[in-house]
């Protein structure tokens, strides 16, 4: 009895060794969450901002649609895909949910005979695709926690670079990113973007004419000259934000699953020291018995002796 007693107090210490790491980590996440709401809160104005001026560009561009970042696919055979998932774990379903979304992207793309050529952001993606012998034509490790614009331009060039290529010479035709979508720190989701080729669409509908003043704008040196400055910029502020929407995703999902982890530490806490309790009781009981079987014993062996 009293082994099972040692076994449980052993276990008791395990336990509450574990909770203290988990209620860490959940602390570390909580924190992370507000700085990562920040830089997505205020990267979100630039990015509408910016589109509003390449959809500003084009629309008074002579051609928009010989661009070759708008221009439509002139082939519908290879799509390069951007995956982005976690470099590390302890995140509840973040990654999955993200791998499981690119896989639905692949079987649609299947369906249409065309070919994903994957790029892998975060440890989790590259030992996916490492895991079922897939190639990856490019991928990122060590950003999905803290990324950078920086990192950011690096992804969106090694993009650019397959999407401006011929697709006999190995190009793609499409360009997706399959991230997560922050909302709050409840409810996240996996989403897919279709990022190129670019669809600008005038940001003012006809009936805005009737009730809005619009300003004249000049451009210089020209249209096309400054559309061909700002699509590169805008595919790179688009992978930026991406990033910075998984980032916030993965620090609430860690967070949510941190805090679960600590819930049900607690909880066996609990049952352990109630068992533990109960052994000792036992143990105690049994102990009472032993000494007064004993004092029974000696006091009839003592009147059988008189």
């Amino acid at each position: 009895m009293g082994a099972q007693l040692r076994v449980y107090r052993r276990r008791i210490r395990s336990v509450q060794a574990t909770k203290k790491i988990t209620k860490a980590m959940e602390l570390i996440a909580s924190s992370k969450i507000v700085k990562a709401q920040q830089q997505l809160n205020a990267a979100r104005p630039y990015a509408q901002q910016l589109y509003s001026a390449v959809s500003l560009a084009a629309e008074h561009s002579a051609a928009p649609g010989n661009h070759p970042l708008t221009a439509a696919p002139r082939l519908r055979e290879r799509a390069a895909v951007l995956v982005v998932t976690a470099d590390r774990g302890l995140a509840g379903a973040y990654s999955y949910n993200a791998l499981k979304e690119y896989q639905a992207l692949v079987r649609l793309l299947d369906e249409q005979g065309m070919t994903v050529v994957p790029f892998a952001v975060g440890k989790k993606a590259v030992s996916f695709f490492k895991f079922r012998g897939r190639e990856v034509a490019d991928s990122w490790i060590g950003i999905s926690d803290q990324p950078t614009y920086e990192d950011a331009k690096k992804i969106a060039a090694s993009l650019l670079e397959i999407f401006l290529r011929r697709t006999e010479d190995g190009g793609c035709d499409f360009i997706y990113v399959v991230g997560t979508q922050y909302v709050n720190r409840v409810t996240q989701r996996a989403r897919v973007v279709e990022i190129l080729p670019l669809e600008v669409v005038a940001e003012e509908t006809r009936e805005d004419f009737d009730h809005k003043i619009f300003p004249l704008y000049d451009f210089e040196p020209s249209p096309e000259k400054v559309l061909d400055g700002l699509l590169p910029q805008y595919v790179a502020y688009v992978v930026y934000q991406s990033l910075l929407e998984s980032a916030a995703s993965e620090h609430a999902s860690r967070q949510r699953a941190m805090s679960a982890a600590t819930d049900n530490a607690s909880e066996l806490i609990r049952t352990l020291t109630r068992q533990a309790n109960q052994a000792r009781q036992a143990e105690i009981t049994q102990e009472i018995s032993e000494i007064v079987g004993g004092a029974d014993a000696l006091a009839s062996a003592t009147a059988g002796s008189d």
